[in-house]
């Protein structure tokens, strides 16, 4: 089974992501930054106070048509106002979006906040502390004949860094919670994500305490479409090391500020 993790920037890099969508291979494809604007196509443009970028207006029905033999499941963190190519208004809604094999059973779903609750912002996106989710699905994999637990998570940006702060240690809290919730004894289990944090995070000695190891550490995760300093920000985690046949991270080629993780179990 190949398991990906990938924070999609919106599509920004669009050409380049939906040429690598048709060769990954995904069996589970788990990104962040999923943009969904409804019964609008093409491109939009998203502004907050600190950043203006091109998106998809609707990322997940780009990757849908993409991936048509895979279930395209979704949860909206939160909503706001974005603007297409002529400056009308839209209203986006922006998540999480897993997208399963459709010949992986899939038997369980689980989505919530591990920090806020969903916000519709009227006037403007914040630049910082925006509501986070994390999205569950637990598959059958009969060629291994185990059950998988995938937990898809993107964690809260703060214009201070990805430093330690007492909201992240709820989150990870919660993230924990969830994911005890949403596997069963004897899965394996996967968590992954833009975590935005550092390699020294609390977060992951909370997660290491429900038994996950994380195969990133101190990696660097982004691409070269992100010119800051700190290259820290996606990590994937497991309840067995022993089942991972091979791990990734993607240099090339380049579809997005992120990299892409990619686990084969």
């Amino acid at each position: 089974m190949r398991i990906i993790s990938l924070n999609a920037w919106g599509g920004a890099l669009f050409n380049g992501l939906t040429a690598w969508l048709d060769t990954c291979d995904a069996d589970i494809l788990c990104l962040q930054e999923v943009t969904h604007t409804s019964g609008v196509g093409g491109w939009t443009h998203f502004e907050d106070a600190e950043r203006a970028l091109p998106q998809r207006a609707s990322l997940l029905a780009d990757v849908r048509a993409r991936l048509p033999r895979h279930h395209g499941l979704f949860t909206a963190s939160d909503s706001g106002p974005v603007h297409d190519s002529e400056n009308r208004p839209h209203r986006e809604d922006f998540g999480l979006a897993t997208f399963v094999a459709e010949e992986l059973p899939l038997v369980g779903l689980r989505s919530g906040f591990v920090h806020g609750d969903h916000a519709d912002h009227v006037g403007e996106w914040p630049s910082s502390g925006r509501p986070r989710a994390a999205l569950a699905v637990r598959v059958l994999d009969r060629r291994a004949g185990c059950f998988v637990t995938v937990v898809n998570f993107h964690g809260l940006r703060d214009s201070r860094g990805k430093i330690d702060t007492s909201e992240r240690r709820v989150q990870a809290e919660r993230l924990a919670g969830l994911v005890a919730e949403a596997r069963e004894k004897d899965d394996l289990t996967v968590v992954c994500g833009d975590f935005n944090l550092l390699p020294d995070s609390e977060t992951f000695s909370v997660l290491a305490e429900i038994g996950l190891t994380d195969l990133v550490r101190d990696a660097d995760t982004r691409s070269s479409r992100y010119t800051k300093p700190v290259r820290h920000a996606s990590y994937l985690l497991v309840s067995d090391p022993s089942a991972v046949a091979r791990f990734e991270i993607m240099t090339d080629p380049e579809v997005s500020d992120h990299r892409a993780l990619i686990l084969d179990l």
